[in-house]
């Protein structure tokens, strides 16, 4: 895997990843960004979110779950010093579908967290406590 980042102006960069995809990153105000993007640190979150969710859809979807929606929403605490590092994660997937069993959706959380989420289990391996839950929506 592979990615690139450019400086562009100020507190602006963009990051091109190896599959071809681009996103700007900029910082606040207060550190000479103008807000055009989302923090880095911000995109670490994403990745943490975007790599569970994935993992719980296919789960499910292998395990012939008819899933119709999910989202993810996440929760972050960071340290107060410097190296600002996340020290508390809580997820919470929302899961919408045809007849869902709790017990599929539990389990695929459960895999994910365990087992094949790599963004948080790397995390999780540096000291970030990650915390789970779900809600099936009728």
């Amino acid at each position: 895997m592979k990615a690139r980042i450019k400086w562009v102006e100020q507190s602006t960069f963009l990051g091109e990843s190896g599959s071809g995809h681009a996103v700007v990153m900029d910082g606040p105000p207060d550190m000479g960004g103008r807000n055009l993007g989302v923090r880095p640190m911000e995109l670490v979150l994403l990745g943490v979110g975007g790599c569970t969710a994935f993992d719980v859809v296919h789960i499910l979807r292998k395990s012939r779950q008819t899933v119709e929606d999910c989202w993810v929403e996440l929760e972050a605490e960071r340290a107060d010093a410097e190296p600002k590092v996340f020290t508390r994660i809580h997820i919470k997937f929302f899961v919408k579908g045809q007849s869902l069993q709790e017990s599929q959706v539990q389990r695929a959380v459960a895999l994910s967290a365990e087992k094949y989420c790599s963004a948080s289990l790397m995390l999780k391996q540096g000291g970030v406590a990650i915390t789970h839950e779900f809600s099936i929506v009728p």
